[in-house]
């Protein structure tokens, strides 16, 4: 049983990726601001399987860039018009 619990001497030795829940219970705020510092996730288990994971929040773009994609496209300079039979047989 531990008596005292020091996340941050834990946390940072890269030791634990998984803690028990009466654990997080008990040390939450810490826990979830030094979650917040680190940018790494934890998985919160239950008598040893795992039932939540706890990862920061990342804030993603919502408004697309105009010409994000400029450059990506190639365009061919007439795709209607047929190739002709010579080269009919080459694309088979």
């Amino acid at each position: 049983m531990v008596t005292s619990f020091d996340y941050d001497d834990i946390y940072m030795e890269n030791i634990m990726k998984t803690m028990g829940i009466s654990q997080f219970k008990t040390h939450a705020l810490k826990i979830l601001d030094q979650i917040s510092k680190t940018q790494e996730g934890i998985v919160i288990t239950k008598r040893g399987k795992p039932l939540a994971e706890i990862f920061p929040y990342r804030n993603k773009e919502k408004n697309p860039t105009p010409g994000k994609l400029a450059g990506a496209f190639v365009f061919e300079k007439d795709i209607i018009t047929p190739i002709g039979e010579d080269m009919w047989e080459s694309c088979k």
